[in-house]
């Protein structure tokens, strides 16, 4: 299967559909792409340059799906967190390694996830309260997993994630930012009727209030420049 992407403010991101992207990922860097990510990765070349090399880029934020709608592309978002768990069933009994969040977090994500999937093969847990990458990269390497999840935030995870996989070349590496907040059961998923419409974001703004100068006036921005890149055709 080929790739079949299209550009949004200068971004790559692959057109396929979940169960797509699902069964055309074999190895290299995942990246879940959400209109922060492109407001950061706009003013650091390094982190763009990061996303435009990526293996495989899914919109997972809504403003990235509405985006690429409104350019004329007919994408629907795939919710990383979602993908991330898929990603734990297609390698169940693979060499997996699990990095970020705090101790507690990441050791309650892990045990729950086993209860999920008894084949899950937990082969390196480390919490993301780490200075040294390079300790942390040697390790990761001596113990090979096939999957690789990081949760450290962007654009933290998804630099860490480019230097892991010149190390791990067949290794599938998938950022997932709280994702392990919610497998470990101490933060709620947003109600299906929010996820269904897209707006977990909205829902965990009113859950932490402190997300909304984190979301605004970044989300309506970000339509703003996506509908002056239409009009312009850049």
């Amino acid at each position: 299967m080929e790739r079949n992407t299209v550009k949004l403010q200068g971004f790559n991101v692959d057109t396929f559909t979940f169960d797509q992207a699902l069964n055309f990922i074999e190895k290299g860097q995942v990246v879940t792409i959400n209109p922060e990510m492109i407001q950061t990765a706009s003013k650091n070349p390094e982190f763009a340059g990061i996303i435009n090399n990526a293996e495989l880029v899914i919109p997972d934020g809504i403003g990235v799906e509405i985006g690429l709608k409104i350019l004329g592309n007919n994408v629907h978002r795939i919710a990383g967190i979602e993908f991330g768990r898929k990603l734990i069933d297609k390698f169940a009994g693979q060499p997996t390694a699990f990095i970020g969040a705090k101790p507690e977090i990441i050791e309650k994500a892990v045990e729950n996830l086993k209860k999920e999937v008894p084949d899950l093969n937990a082969v390196y847990i480390q919490d993301g309260y780490f200075k040294d990458d390079e300790k942390i990269l040697s390790e990761l390497q001596k113990s090979n997993p096939k999957l690789a999840l990081i949760a450290l935030g962007s654009p933290k995870q998804e630099i860490f994630i480019a230097k892991a996989k010149k190390l791990l070349p067949e290794t599938v590496f998938i950022g997932l930012g709280g994702s392990f907040d919610v497998w470990s059961g101490v933060v709620e998923r947003a109600p299906e009727i929010y996820q269904k419409m897209g707006l977990e974001w909205l829902y965990r703004t009113i859950k932490e209030p402190k997300r909304f100068k984190r979301i605004f006036p970044t989300l309506p921005l970000f339509v703003l420049k996506v509908l002056k890149e239409r009009v312009s055709g850049v």
